[in-house]
């Protein structure tokens, strides 16, 4: 059957970014797993997904070359795979990355929806069986940071397992103590003014990063002129405690302690990668190059789980597609004798960034140069960022309480992203007292990504330590 008559009423134009999101060099998917605690059950997952996910209409839609959505039959069957696995495999989390890897770098079938799941009857360390997802970007963020877009709209999939009718709870910020009238003029007054000098300034050094920046990151960015492509997904799972031990001994938050310990850990991998620890002039030089990474926002008023399932109902009227700004973060790389400076610097930079406008500021910055000069300039305008940053960072706060999967409770939870030209994407996501990180790279630029995850536990391990030295030595004084 050809295209045209599968068109209906419900034809749709693509958004301009959606079309961003498909161009050669800039064709962008999400990618999911699921850890589940009990095999997974194929019909009940094709069943469920027939109730759920389809009756969005991006997920029932094929995207054309005439930048339009034609509303198709969705056979969801023919968007599960559940392939043959050895059940006395000898690596099955090896196996797991590999399978995840060739997964995203197979080509996917644009004459159907742009979605498709993956069950693995596969035990691995941390799982029973494996839920793997991918998703086109041009379906939109769903309402969610960069690579959670299309976690979201399975997450509002899935139930509390304590309550099966309840959508999962995330945790909520603490509410701030109540003030006078005056004085609480007083802080929004000084709120304002923080913003305004703090959205001038660092647009300001945006601009000029974006203008004026070259070869900033070429310590990790690999070779002149090389294409970067993401072609290896691995991940690990450590104890959320670890965090929020070291984020209460310095008096910080767990997205500042992360972020410190992400940081730590890049500056050891790129000191004994390039064989830097020994050699003092070459170790300053080093200390020198001004790295940046970029991070995304989202730039959706409202985030509640269950406006996003309300968004996958048969016939609503909700707001769908990629509402998102990036900010552009420096990373702290310097060889430090103290563990927590990586963090302090960490907190510095979080406490600017948040104070800014910036991700409202590029959001437009790249709307309306798609809209004056067209997705070639965007396209441009994004290979210059991509080509002079060193990673892409998210951390994203997952479930508070366990959840359930079309009836299969989950052990965890992970994402990431491929098609972009990074060289490293860092995705770090909390799911109940877990906390999952997420490596996604260019095995032609960082050739050992275990090794890298490794130093970045190792740096919270080492914060840690100090954080108890810290607490027992004030608790002598």
């Amino acid at each position: 059957m050809s295209i045209k008559k599968q068109v209906t009423e419900g034809e749709e134009p693509v958004s301009p970014f959606a079309k961003l999101f498909s161009l050669p060099g800039l064709n962008v998917f999400n990618i999911v797993t699921f850890g589940s605690k009990t095999e997974v059950d194929p019909s009940t997952i094709v069943e469920g997904l027939k109730n759920t996910l389809i009756n969005h209409p991006r997920f029932s839609s094929i995207l054309v070359r005439k930048a339009k959505w034609i509303p198709t039959k969705v056979k969801v069957e023919d968007h599960v795979t559940v392939p043959e696995i050895d059940p006395y495999i000898e690596n099955p989390d090896e196996f797991l990355e590999n399978y995840t890897s060739n997964m995203a770098l197979s080509p996917m079938n644009m004459s159907k929806p742009l979605w498709e799941f993956h069950l693995l009857k596969l035990k691995t360390s941390h799982a029973e069986s494996v839920v793997l997802a991918r998703f086109h970007h041009s379906l939109g963020d769903g309402m969610s940071l960069w690579v959670m877009g299309c976690l979201l709209c399975l997450l509002a999939c899935t139930r509390k397992v304590r309550d099966p009718r309840a959508f999962p709870t995330f945790v909520a910020p603490k509410k701030s103590k109540e003030k006078n009238i005056f004085w609480s003029l007083v802080d929004w007054l000084w709120f304002i003014v923080r913003t305004i000098f703090h959205t001038c300034v660092e647009v300001i050094m945006a601009l000029v990063f974006i203008c004026f920046s070259g070869g900033t990151g070429k310590h990790i960015i690999g070779k002149p002129g090389a294409t970067l492509s993401i072609n290896k997904f691995i991940h690990q799972i450590i104890p959320l405690d670890d965090v929020k031990n070291v984020k209460n001994a310095m008096n910080l938050t767990v997205n500042d302690v992360v972020f410190g310990m992400v940081q730590a850990g890049l500056s050891r991998y790129l000191n004994q990668r390039y064989d830097l620890e020994t050699t003092s002039d070459t170790r300053k030089a080093l200390d020198k190059i001004c790295h940046h990474g970029v991070v995304f926002f989202n730039l959706r008023p409202n985030r509640d789980i269950e406006d996003l399932a309300n968004m996958m109902a048969k016939g609503s009227k909700c707001r769908w597609g990629n509402s998102i700004g990036y900010v552009l973060i420096p990373l702290w790389l310097k060889s430090e004798d103290d563990i927590f400076e990586y963090v302090r610097q960490a907190k510095t930079t979080m406490d600017r960034k948040k104070l800014s406008l910036e991700p409202l500021f590029s959001y437009w910055l790249v709307k309306l140069t798609m809209e004056v000069f067209g997705i070639t300039a965007v396209k441009n305008l994004l290979k210059r960022i991509f080509d002079n940053t060193t990673m892409i960072f998210s951390n994203v706060i997952g479930p508070a309480e366990e959840i359930s999967f079309f009836g299969h409770q989950m052990s965890y939870i992970a994402a990431s992203s491929f098609g972009i030209p990074q060289a490293l994407i860092l995705v770090v996501q909390s799911y109940v007292d877990k906390l999952i990180i997420n490596l996604a790279v260019d095995l032609d630029v960082i050739p050992d990504p275990h090794h890298l995850c490794d130093l970045i536990i190792e740096a919270l391990s080492m914060m840690k330590s100090a954080a108890s030295e810290k607490i027992c030595h004030a608790s002598e004084v």
